[in-house]
């Protein structure tokens, strides 16, 4: 006994592909597309604004401040663990927090 036989649901994806006219299925439900175009993201007007630049200011910081800085502090005795561990921990963490900031907006 198959799930059609007893009334279950059947995944029939050529019921939402669109046929060679530009039309649904006869099954595919109506509101199937209705929110289709404006959950796309490139229907989302988006611009570069002072949150990508806040976000290109911390990829510079991320890439050139935190290297350097870890190639001017000495790793000494306890210069170690700051040099090695916290200086690339800190920008990444901060880049993480503001690339999602900066993409997630409404």
């Amino acid at each position: 006994m198959t799930s059609s036989d007893d009334g279950g649901y059947v995944h029939d994806p050529s019921t939402f592909d669109a046929d060679a006219d530009g039309e649904q299925g006869a099954d595919a439900p109506a509101e199937a597309d209705a929110g289709a175009e404006s959950a796309h993201p490139s229907a989302a007007d988006r611009e570069f604004d002072w949150r990508g630049w806040t976000l290109v200011g911390v990829l510079v910081f991320a890439f050139f401040v935190a290297p350097t800085a870890i190639y001017l502090v000495p790793p000494g005795a306890e210069g170690y663990r700051f040099a090695l561990l916290i200086l690339p921990l800190a920008p990444a963490v901060l880049l993480a927090i503001t690339a999602v900031w900066a993409t997630t907006r409404p």
